[in-house]
């Protein structure tokens, strides 16, 4: 798929429905709009999956996106929800769209995406604003991803409050370690993922809680919330860990959680 012509809305009544079907759900369990967060496209990304045939420039094509993609990013904070901005583009666009790229010329590709998306999140508060970033949710060896440390300091610069990544896959468990070289700032809070989301391995409670604590002894204890790698199913008609394993390694999340707290606050 690529993009012939300019961006415009096909169907903005869809983003409306998915929005009421959530609130709906979150209604039906008694959780309150403000302790979910509901998930958006950054610009870059689309614009590594629908290559740009239209636009003069990669910077032209993504302004355009992110003025459209401002829409739902307001549309989804109205509503009372936390936005998290799923943003592949920030580590895996380096295996692939910008693979013959620099570290240099890759950290201003960095750069630029993440002005551009300041720019389309500016009306979101940022205390309600999550970031993700991860090296691409498949079971691939992963040996040419970009570490986390050459693009940390970029990303936790963004006026999201909370950064999302991936840190529990055996590529990237060791991603802790980058916050003992580079200080997490004053007011923001990181969400490693603690469960890998591309395994059907179910993590021990024991496990979990181990890489709990690593991280925050690294960046404080305050200034922590596990989460998983990315989602159970990228895609959704294709799921690559199976439902009911997906729902007992969050079991197992949940316990390593209780005791990873009973740790850090005896």
């Amino acid at each position: 798929p690529s993009c012939t012509g300019p961006v415009a809305w096909r169907n903005k009544a869809a983003l409306d429905r998915d929005i009421a079907r959530f609130r709906a759900a979150l209604n039906a369990h008694g959780v309150a709009p403000e302790n979910a967060f509901m998930t958006a496209v950054s610009p870059g990304q689309v614009a590594r999956f629908l290559v740009n045939r239209y636009y003069r420039s990669h910077e032209e094509y993504l302004r355009a996106l992110a003025a459209l993609l401002k829409d739902e990013y307001d549309a989804i904070a109205a509503a009372g929800f936390t936005l998290q901005v799923d943003c592949p583009d920030l580590a895996s666009g380096w295996n692939n769209q910008f693979a013959e790229s620099s570290l240099t010329a890759f950290r201003d590709i960095v750069r630029l995406h993440l002005e551009v998306l300041d720019d389309a999140v500016r009306d979101v508060p940022p205390e309600r604003l999550r970031l993700h970033l991860c090296w691409g949710n498949y079971a691939g060896p992963h040996n040419h991803d970009i570490p986390l440390r050459d693009i940390l300091d970029l990303v936790l610069a963004s006026r999201a409050t909370m950064i999302s990544f991936e840190g529990a896959n055996p590529r990237h468990e060791h991603e802790w370690r980058a916050f003992e070289e580079i200080a997490l700032p004053t007011g923001k809070t990181i969400v490693p993922g603690v469960i890998d989301s591309v395994s059907n391995f179910i993590e021990h409670p024991r496990v979990v809680a181990d890489r709990i604590v690593r991280f925050a002894r690294a960046v404080g204890r305050e200034n922590i919330i596990a989460g998983t790698d990315c989602g159970f199913a990228t895609f959704a008609a294709s799921a690559t860990v199976h439902p009911t394993i997906a729902w007992a390694k969050l079991r197992s999340l949940a316990e390593g959680a209780a005791l990873a707290s009973r740790e850090l606050w005896p």
